[in-house]
């Protein structure tokens, strides 16, 4: 007989008061207590479960007393109930906790970037996700680097190429420079001026998101002895045209009027058909409808590339923009830095170019393989005689963005240029120096701009 037969024959019997096993060890038999209970059995090193019966009103009395009215069956089923209560209580509360925060930090995420203002092409990346698509920013993925920190190419999950601009920790670009650069941009479309997907910002790590452009920067091309030759005068044109459809969209067509302050060959950028598109708003600022120029203590931009206006005084205008705009221009007919030496070692380009301009021999700094047909050569001059008027040292005898456009647009005789600012420069500058004899590095601070009295 089991234990269960052994409790059924227990209950059927009335004189019976307790019941177990026979065998314990094997769980069979069965053993009955009747009348008064005695233990007569001995047990070494072991117990044995006895079942006995009880008086329903005697172990209501004890569950009462122990229990209280709930009983023991309700004393568990209520604490049961508590614990499931507060169980979910605690669950839902750190559930709310966790919306809360994430909801606050998206919303000051929001309004540091964008102060409320509807950006809603942009998105706010992972910083997991560009790891994976830049795999952890690896070498080999490092499209170029400069004052700002390095650019990667990366790919997303959707197969979509982008270009990571990462601002390094010990750039003088910070977070003014980077909220600057993502809300004036995000605002501003034109086929000519880089478009940015979003940003990423995690900690110390100030990312910003733009399209892939596989032909990357123009500086690439024309000073490269090989890759220059992949730029006829018919595409040299065509940049150079872009990019003045660019500024001039930044001066006038754009709902902001915006001054970029660091136009130079780096910051335009080539994608798959060569178009050109202005890249870098770091350090670009905002004018009013009717305001023309402004004043700063904090000079920033290129070495080569600054107006002399706003090198020494720090005033900037769009006629800043249009001399930057003119030093571009030349070194792209050129194929040479403005910080370059040349016949004489203390001139700079703009200064040589002048000189040969003023004995009608400008065409002898142009690459052989761009001239010989007379109506190129005829367009080359036209550009060099445009650069020359954007480089003039003085701010109204520059022509604005839309005269220049008209002017490379349109065959129309052109005033006769004058003598450009900062034709000559010192020669006890270190060569090895990037950032003074190159000048690809953006100045980001106060700045001291190298130049010589004429």
């Amino acid at each position: 007989m089991n234990l269960k037969s052994c409790e059924e024959k227990c209950l059927r019997d009335c004189s019976c008061v307790a019941y177990t096993n026979a065998d314990e060890v094997k769980e069979s038999g069965c053993l009955t207590w009747h009348a008064d209970m005695e233990d007569i059995r001995t047990f070494e090193n072991v117990g044995q479960d006895l079942y006995v019966r009880v008086d329903a009103n005697e172990l209501a009395r004890y569950e009462r007393k122990h229990y209280g009215s709930l009983g023991k069956k309700g004393m568990m089923t209520l604490i049961v109930i508590s614990i499931c209560l507060i169980t979910f209580l605690v669950i839902s509360f750190l559930c709310w906790f966790v919306i809360k925060n994430r909801n606050q930090a998206k919303r000051m995420h929001g309004e540091f970037f964008f102060d409320g203002e509807d950006n809603s092409n942009l998105t706010l990346f992972d910083l997991k996700d560009i790891i994976e698509a830049t795999n952890n920013f690896a070498d080999a993925n490092m499209l170029g680097k400069g004052g700002f920190g390095s650019v990667y190419k990366g790919l997303l999950k959707d197969g979509m190429e982008i270009a990571v601009k990462r601002l390094s920790k010990y750039s003088g670009q910070g977070i003014k420079e980077f909220r600057n650069e993502v809300t004036l941009i995000a605002k501003l479309q034109h086929r000519n001026l880089v478009r940015i997907l979003g940003c990423c910002m995690d900690g110390e790590e100030k990312m910003l998101i733009y399209e892939y452009l596989p032909n990357k920067s123009l500086d690439s091309f024309i000073f490269d002895q090989a890759k220059k030759l992949q730029l006829d005068w018919r595409k040299r044109f065509y940049i150079i045209c872009g990019v003045a459809r660019g500024i001039l969209y930044l001066h006038q067509d754009s709902r902001l009027r915006i001054i970029h302050r660091d136009l130079k060959a780096s910051n335009v950028l080539l994608d798959l058909a060569m178009n050109p598109k202005i890249a870098d708003f770091g350090m670009a600022r905002i004018f009013g409808g009717d305001q023309t120029e402004a004043n700063t203590n904090c000079v920033v931009g290129t070495y080569g590339y600054m107006s002399p206006e706003y090198a020494m005084e720090g005033i900037f205008s769009i006629k800043s923009d249009a001399y930057s705009f003119g030093v571009l221009l030349l070194e792209i007919v050129t194929n040479r830095k403005n910080s370059g030496y040349y016949d004489d070692i203390t001139s700079t380009l703009v200064g040589h170019i002048w000189n040969l301009w003023r004995e009608s021999r400008a065409m002898e700094i142009i690459d052989p393989s761009l001239i010989g047909d007379p109506c190129l050569e005829h367009e080359v001059l036209k550009c060099i005689h445009v650069g020359l008027l954007c480089v003039q040292e003085y701010p109204t005898d520059r022509p604005t963005m839309s005269e220049v456009v008209f002017m490379l647009d349109n065959d129309s005789t052109l005033p006769h240029p004058k003598q450009p600012a900062f034709l000559f420069k010192k020669t006890n500058c270190d060569d090895s120096n990037p950032s003074i004899s190159e000048g690809v590095n953006s100045v980001n601070e106060m700045s001291t701009t190298v130049i010589e009295a004429r």
